[in-house]
């Protein structure tokens, strides 16, 4: 497979060759190719430049003269030549008029001739092909366009001799020069009597002859010189016969104005008024031309002078001794525009001609165009103005300008000078402009001039991109700030706080990041600035909560005294120094949870314990804030038993408060049951305490464990009275601390003994609408109030201040 500059050129399937025939510049290139190898390998070959010399350059044609004039022969000639590497090459060369051969064969010289051109033939455009003979290397040259002037004709008409006598041989010369012959004379004669001339001789020499001057051949003659394509007229020549005075022996006659019979002096008259025509007539007449201004007395004694005037200046003087016409050539620039006229006098008194107006067009020059900004950068919204102007030209000017070669909009001068574009930028507006200048006799287009118009930023957007759903302390988030719309560079800010985090440049537009590796600080409000000099643009702010994870939590134990005794109360205290609240806590006896809270500010929390001596062991808390549960070191809590000092009095507390209880209750079941009773029926419960709200009391045993057997403390029995209500008081040991704190709703507040009773055992005003609950220090102590219709597996709970054994 061979490959130039990386692409596939041809699949050689089993050839290893490939062969370019005839090398050309588009065979410029790296080449190399690759193979498979029979086991399947693949392989590729080296890298080879080739480089494609050029034979010959691009030839370039060429018109001898640059500026030929019409009728006139016009050498073509087509520059170009081998490399000094080759000169050996041998070229050929064919000449081409718009899509036409000027010949049908390639010829080996370089020029080729052109015998006559014309003024037509300056609309064609010329151009040559040269080429290798022995192979198909061909090239062509850009089209050229030759400007052929005018023809112009120089003509004159005299006598010889100027002066001769009567009888004499008398010969008129019409001289000719600058036009292209064959040419053909023919000559005219206007007499005195008839205002129309008539041709009298048509010959191809220049010159008249009357062999025998007589008084007949007075009068006015002329001649027009003509070739194939123009007619060229020639000035009037009088010839006037009359007797000059001489001496008795000899009369002699001369062509010297008009005789007067029987005279003997001369008599001169007066110039008529002279007549001022141009020549060639009936075309327009463009700067560089060559126009000819004839002046012109139909009668008038010789010598006379002419003068020519052009806006009351003087341009030239002629003095005429032997004919009444004279011209005044001129090669026409934008100045020669005007009127003029002609002065014509003998000596008898000037006379003037009439004016004419000759008006001389000028193509228009290369315009120039200018942009006209307000400030020095053009910015989206000014005002800027595009002045178009051709410094040469002859009005109207149609004026168009152009945005990326489409037309924005046309304006004519009428009069000359420049034209004006308003433009109100937008972004758009940016790019190349040229303007053009017509004036029907020639296109020309301005340089290239460029715009850039700057966009102010618009407000930028600053969005956050972090790794996950919520910034955690650690992370590199990604602050992106972009403005949608504004012109490079663009220098970014960004702002925490109002504080400036740094900056960063975008020179090609679009947005800038910044990276931050967050740290609990960085909460806040962040904003951003963008800034491309032509003032700056602010974000909205953007709120970021950086949350902290928990540190390793503090467990900290506060004991009443030196050492922890049974019934103390322990405050367990357990803090993280740092973490983003909520914060939920928890704390732990031997791996088994006592207590949890949470906490909202992110301060610690402690927790109460009234220990007894199982509550010894390891104690530690566990922190967490939904970024990972951190937990605190074990601490160690030794409960010592209670001393004979404390026991005594606490005993006593005990039995003391039991036995006020019982009593309580007993004289408060017989006082309700009694009366119930004495009427022949058993005592009822309350209407409202109905199944559904013994149901609804049930959750004040939910901390009890399993309803075990008790074992009685205390018993009021009356085994002979079956009607005798009685009091049990049985107390649970304390064995499980989870039991103790795992109920906080139901050891919430500290109720007196009075409510504790059985509701249909308390007045009605102490009834509440769920049953007592225990302060979390206390232990607790279960009762049953018995009588002939209670069941005595019915415990009903109460609550002492003290502990009890």
């Amino acid at each position: 497979m061979l490959y130039k500059n990386g692409k596939v050129l041809k699949a050689l399937e089993n050839i290893s060759d490939f062969t370019i025939h005839q090398a050309s510049l588009k065979d410029n290139g790296i080449y190399h190719c690759t193979g498979i190898k029979e086991d399947g390998h693949y392989v590729s070959s080296n890298s080879v430049e080739i480089q494609v010399q050029e034979l010959f350059p691009p030839p370039v044609l060429t018109a001898s003269p640059t500026y030929p004039i019409e009728g006139r022969a016009v050498t073509l000639t087509c520059l170009t030549q081998p490399v000094p590497q080759r000169p050996d090459v041998q070229l050929q060369f064919q000449f081409l008029r718009d899509n036409w051969t000027l010949e049908s064969d390639w010829r080996s010289s370089p020029e080729f001739q052109i015998t006559t051109v014309w003024r037509e033939d300056s609309r064609s455009s010329y151009w040559c092909q040269a080429r290798r003979v022995t192979s198909l290397v061909q090239k062509k040259s850009q089209r050229f366009q030759m400007y052929v002037r005018r023809v112009t004709a120089k003509i004159r008409i005299y006598t010889y001799p100027e002066l001769a006598l009567e009888g004499q041989k008398l010969v008129i010369i019409c001289s000719v020069g600058g036009i292209q012959e064959p040419i053909t004379f023919f000559w005219y004669k206007k007499t005195n009597k008839l205002s129309r001339r008539t041709k009298i001789h048509t010959s191809s020499e220049r010159e008249f002859r009357i062999p025998v001057l007589t008084d007949s051949h007075a009068g006015e003659y002329c001649c027009v010189a003509r070739n194939r394509h123009y007619s060229f007229f020639s000035d009037l020549v009088t010839v006037s016969v009359k007797e000059y005075p001489g001496n008795d022996s000899c009369a002699q006659t001369m062509a010297w104005g008009p005789r007067r019979q029987g005279g003997t002096t001369l008599i001169r008259i007066p110039v008529s008024p002279p007549i001022l025509t141009l020549s060639p007539l009936g075309a327009r007449t463009l700067e560089g031309d060559v126009v000819t201004l004839l002046c012109e007395v139909q009668r008038g004694s010789l010598p006379i002078l002419y003068q020519l005037f052009h806006k009351g200046v003087l341009l030239k003087k002629i003095g005429a001794t032997s004919w009444r016409t004279i011209s005044f050539q001129l090669f026409l620039t934008e100045e020669h525009s005007g009127n003029y006229y002609c002065t014509a006098d003998n000596g008898l008194g000037p006379q003037h001609s009439k004016a004419m107006s000759l008006s001389v067009f000028v193509p228009v020059s290369r315009p120039v165009l200018t942009l006209r900004t307000p400030r020095a950068q053009t910015v989206e919204g000014d005002m800027v103005e595009l002045h178009c102007e051709a410094q040469r030209g002859s009005p109207p000017i149609q004026y168009q300008l152009f945005h990326k070669d489409v037309a924005l909009g046309s304006s004519s001068s009428p009069s000359g000078g420049g034209a004006t574009f308003n433009l109100f930028l937008k972004e758009e507006h940016s790019g190349n402009y040229i303007c053009q200048a017509n004036n029907g006799l020639r296109v020309q287009h301005s340089d290239t001039v460029s715009l850039s118009v700057r966009v102010p930023v618009s407000r930028p957007v600053l969005t956050l991109r972090t790794p996950r759903a919520q910034a955690v302390e650690g992370d590199v988030v990604e602050l992106h700030c972009e403005a949608q719309r504004g012109s490079s560079p663009i220098l970014y800010q960004f702002f925490h706080e109002d504080v400036a985090l740094g900056s960063r440049s975008s020179p090609s537009g679009g947005g800038a990041p910044f990276n931050l590796s967050l740290m609990a600080e960085h909460s806040g409000n962040y904003s951003c600035k963008a800034d491309n000099g032509l003032g700056a643009q602010r974000s909205e702010v953007m709120t970021l909560s950086v949350i902290v994870p928990v540190s390793r939590p503090v467990l900290t134990l506060k004991v009443p005294g030196a050492q922890a005794v049974e019934g103390d109360m322990v405050e367990l205290l357990c803090e993280a120094q740092r973490g983003s609240p909520p914060i939920l806590y928890r704390f732990y006896h031997e791996n088994v949870t006592l207590e949890s809270s949470v906490s909202h500010s992110g301060q610690g929390v402690s927790f109460n314990l009234s220990v007894t001596a199982e509550h010894s062991g390891n104690y530690s808390c566990e922190v967490d804030n939904g970024l990972g549960p951190q937990c605190s070191e074990a601490v160690t809590l030794h409960i010592t038993g209670l001393t004979g000092s404390r026991i005594g009095p606490v005993a006593t507390g005990v039995t003391g408060g039991l036995l006020s209880i019982m009593g309580l209750a007993a004289v408060a079941l017989l006082l309700y049951g009694w009366p119930l009773r004495k009427a022949g029926r058993r005592p009822t419960s309350n209407s409202s305490r109905n199944p559904s709200d013994s149901d609804s009391q049930e959750p004040t045993y939910h901390n009890v464990p399993a309803w075990i057997e008790l074992q009685p403390v205390y018993s009021n029995v009356n085994p002979k009275g079956g009607d005798i209500v009685y009091a049990e008081v049985q107390s649970v040991p304390g064995k499980s601390k989870h039991a103790v704190a795992s109920a906080p709703g139901l050891l919430k507040n500290t109720m007196s003994p009075t409510t504790c009773l059985p509701s249909h055992l308390r007045p009605a005003s102490l009834w509440p609408s769920a049953a007592c609950s225990l302060p979390q220090d206390s232990s607790v102590i279960y009762s049953q109030v018995k009588g002939p219709s209670t069941p005595a597996s019915v415990p009903q709970l109460m609550a002492l201040s003290a502990p009890h054994r």
